[in-house]
């Protein structure tokens, strides 16, 4: 972790109030919309340098083109979020950090692919971290669509590696630190957040960002064998449940249902982030635990089922995921919920 000096720490340097009432971030949803959050930007195009991550650079596109293949779908209205700018990234990161992402070494490192380290900045700036900030503005903007709309889904975002002065593991902004930070200040009805991470990795950024805040309860389940492996960070998990490589369904699904109801159970929150990683799923290179598809559609449904019954607002992320077949099964997923009516897609 790289020190930051006092006169740079976030919480004296970036008046949360002032920055999200300033904030274009937060837009009204146009009628016909459902509260699904995307635009094509979010996807990445850098020369084909992309493929050289295991991480599909498109999809968060096709997830979005699965969806409109399903026929009560094909005219669903999503909602197109803005760029989070650096005055909004402020609240969350130090200016020495979002200078370092200046530097194409620095953003190679993130994004883990290291010939990037060759290729211009301003060529990075526009192809890899601007398709972050659009995913970070679509965080930060499903968070006000769950508070008014009782849900919403980011087609995107969930970069859970990242915190105030670090990124890592392909997360070059904290949405979801910046996504909390927005509804506090925002909601006054809004004072306990829980943060629900089944994501096949631990979320260390946002258990740094939020360690020792009694108003954020942090669940978090992962393969406790592979990356990050965060000791530091881990002392903010309020609820932790590390699990065994390749993991299957069966024992999968019943520590989702049991921990979820414990967590709800012991913190009552007024909204739910919750960071949906499909690189659970079997096959998967980074995740190595061995949860089906049907196994993911049945895990959300039982995170909806169980927010939903207490009248909670829930956001869903989509995180992690490294296989060309995530895209379909976020899909499948995501109608699956609208088919039990978990959530209510227009059309």
């Amino acid at each position: 972790m790289a020190s930051v000096s006092p006169e740079e720490t976030v919480e004296n340097d970036a008046r949360p109030r002032t920055i999200t009432a300033e904030s274009k971030l937060y837009i009204d949803l146009e009628e016909g919309c459902s509260p699904i959050v995307y635009r094509d930007e979010y996807n990445i195009h850098l020369l084909g340098m992309e493929k050289l991550h295991p991480f599909d650079a498109c999809k968060w596109g096709n997830v979005v083109k699965n969806l409109k293949k399903k026929q009560k779908l094909k005219n669903m209205k999503l909602v197109t979020p803005n760029e989070a700018t650096e005055a909004d990234l402020r609240l969350v990161h130090t200016s020495s950090y979002l200078r370092s992402l200046k530097w194409s070494i620095n953003v190679a490192k993130i994004t883990e692919v290291i010939p990037v380290a060759i290729v211009p900045n301003i060529v990075l700036q526009k192809r890899v971290l601007k398709p972050f900030r659009y995913q970070t503005g679509g965080s930060v903007l499903a968070g006000k669509l769950a508070v008014e709309y009782g849900w919403s889904i980011n087609i995107g975002g969930g970069f859970h590696h990242c915190w105030g002065n670090q990124g890592g593991g392909f997360c070059a902004y904290a949405d979801i630190t910046l996504t909390v930070h927005f509804i506090l200040s925002h909601y006054a009805h809004i004072q306990r957040v829980m943060i629900i991470d089944l994501d096949a990795h631990q979320g260390n950024g946002h258990e740094r960002d939020f360690m020792g805040r009694k108003d954020v309860y942090i669940m978090d389940m992962y393969n406790k064998y592979i990356y990050p492996n965060d000791t530091y960070a881990k002392k903010a998990i309020n609820r932790k449940i590390e699990l065994f490589a390749y993991t299957e369904d069966e024992e999968y699904l019943d520590r989702v249902s049991t921990h979820v109801e414990g967590a709800l159970n012991e913190f009552s929150p007024h909204i739910v982030v919750y960071n949906a990683g499909t690189d659970i799923m079997e096959g998967d290179c980074l995740g190595l635990l061995s949860v089906t598809k049907q196994g993911i559609i049945q895990r959300d449904e039982i995170v909806f089922q169980k927010v939903k019954e207490r009248q909670i607002p829930i956001i869903m992320l989509t995180s992690g995921g490294y296989q060309r077949s995530t895209a379909a099964v976020i899909a499948d997923s995501i109608a699956n919920l609208n088919r039990k009516s978990l959530i209510d897609i227009s059309v």
